[in-house]
């Protein structure tokens, strides 16, 4: 059997840092900042064929990774507004692989790709803000704290994961 690992996680999978430092919180705020561009552009040069053609084997197809990110992100986005106005809240999980068959993951990508780039820059404003790191939520899946250092070394992450899937041919 093949092995599907660089198609699945082309940039490699996630390992938290066993230290965060705030030269790594920069560049990755930074990151996060600037990939909305990296994203439209990268999309922008697949054919429609490739759009709607899975990056792998039994995978998604490329619009529905476009549509994933915006969801993936909102997401995110509201975890971080959660964890800086109350104490360690709950978060509510989501099945992403039935939000992808979901009608909207058909809609063209523009949709997504305009939702990502005005919600990094209302994301961004927030994370820019921050000086207590330690912050966080708890994903009932994992039932421990999960800092906000380390949401964002996972969507530092997930950002350059999907643009790989994006990139692949």
């Amino acid at each position: 059997m093949e092995n599907l690992d660089p198609l699945r996680y082309p940039v490699g999978k996630h390992q938290l840092p066993a230290e965060i430092t705030a030269e790594m919180i920069q560049t990755w705020i930074d990151y996060l900042e600037a990939f909305p561009a990296e994203f439209k552009k990268a999309v922008e040069a697949l054919s429609p064929e490739l759009l709607d053609a899975p990056y792998r084997p039994e995978g998604w197809s490329r619009r529905q990774v476009v549509h994933h990110v915006a969801d993936s992100h909102m997401n995110a986005y509201i975890r971080t507004k959660l964890a800086l106005t109350e104490d360690f809240p709950t978060i509510k999980p989501y099945e992403e692989g039935e939000w992808a068959k979901l009608p909207d993951s058909a809609l063209p990508v523009e949709v997504s790709l305009e939702l990502i780039t005005l919600l990094h820059q209302r994301w961004v404003s927030i994370l820019r803000s921050i000086t207590n790191w330690d912050q966080g939520y708890i994903h009932p899946q994992y039932q421990q704290k999960t800092p906000l250092s380390a949401m964002l070394s996972l969507y530092y992450w997930h950002s350059r994961h999907h643009l790989g899937h994006i990139n692949i041919r």
